[in-house]
């Protein structure tokens, strides 16, 4: 293997009607030497589909958990297992979009290179394959700690954009020089939490605005289906990056927000967690319990009742229809789509 081979990594859980589509779209790719497939103990057919997904090149590796431990878990098994020198994660029910690897690894000015997301709602990867997607001037760009973390605090009534949703390649080298891997106690934001991480170590995150990455938006979705307990963990991670020291000050302000932010998350979903278990009394007491409990229900109570007249007054758009949207914005290239069969 030289130094741009890549290895894939798709964990899947119950992903049988997607896996297909996401191992193809990665055997595509001519960097790609490897594509590592994890089973999370599915309750389908994934492990049976994702074999037959393999193209007889030889570069599929399919392997089954026994037991459901999560996206983090199964990424740090495939790491191990895999021999490439960059790694590339790939969610089971997402695409590469053709041509991705030889914008991203050609130079060795970054320890992670990641590029723009197209988010898909409405339709299929295959309909956005056979369409148009926007083909933007790379424009490179380099992260820096304060610009990721501030990147990752959502707005209410926003359609989500956080930079934790990009899924950069990622040198091995690095990883392992510095000791790095997913939280396996993380379920929700494992992605941020890595790179934060790895940016703290002294990462280069280099940022392209071309379109190599489609993500598919589901209602079930297991991003979408997270715990309450998933938000108090994500928000314990950002204590524990607090405590890096030599951190500058304008990029603890913002990890300090963001950890605030995931927080009144975790209050909000906790107090109506009781209400549902225990009763209106039980809710109360959390709320009451301390000022920062009050404040992030109260908060997240009103954003709550406004939300439905947000909606009502927001322009609407027909059920069904096929939607594209970019995580990042940038400069079209004119005349310029990428379609692909």
């Amino acid at each position: 293997m030289n130094g741009t081979s890549v290895c894939v990594i798709i964990a899947a859980r119950n992903a049988a009607d997607t896996i297909a589509t996401a191992i193809a779209s990665a055997l595509r790719e001519p960097e790609v030497a490897e594509v590592v497939v994890i089973d999370d103990a599915s309750s389908d057919a994934t492990e049976a589909v994702a074999r037959g997904a393999d193209d007889g090149s030889g570069r599929l590796t399919v392997l089954r958990l026994d037991v459901n431990r999560g996206p983090s878990f199964a990424r740090n098994v495939a790491i191990r297992s895999a021999r490439a020198p960059l790694i590339s994660i790939l969610d089971a029910d997402d695409f590469f979009l053709p041509g991705r690897f030889g914008n991203l690894v050609g130079s060795a000015d970054w320890d992670l290179a990641a590029d723009n997301i197209v988010f898909i709602q409405g339709g299929s990867a295959r309909e956005v394959l056979s369409g148009d997607v926007q083909h933007f001037a790379a424009e490179p760009s380099f992260l820096d700690f304060a610009q990721f973390i501030a990147g990752n605090i959502s707005r209410r009534g926003a359609q989500r954009g956080e930079l934790g949703f990009l899924k950069p390649v990622m040198r091995r080298a690095f990883l392992e020089r510095h000791g790095l891997g997913y939280d396996e106690a993380l379920r929700l934001g494992e992605d941020y939490a890595l790179y934060a991480r790895a940016m703290l170590s002294g990462a280069r995150f280099k940022l392209i605005r071309s379109c190599g990455y489609g993500a598919v938006v589901r209602r079930d979705s297991l991003s979408g289906r997270h715990r309450t307990e998933d938000l108090r963990r994500l928000a314990d991670a950002d204590l524990s990056l607090l405590a890096v020291p030599g951190i500058a000050a304008e990029a603890k302000a913002w990890l300090h927000r963001h950890e605030r932010h995931v927080r009144d998350k975790y209050r909000l979903r906790h107090f109506l967690d009781l209400k549902t278990a225990k009763g209106a009394g039980a809710a109360l007491a959390f709320g009451l319990a301390s000022p920062a409990n009050f404040l992030g229900v109260a908060r997240g109570v009103a954003m709550d009742k406004f939300e439905p007249l947000r909606r009502y007054l927001a322009p609407s758009r027909s059920e069904g229809a096929l939607r594209k949207r970019y995580l990042l914005p940038g400069k079209v290239l004119a005349g310029n789509n990428a379609g692909a069969s």
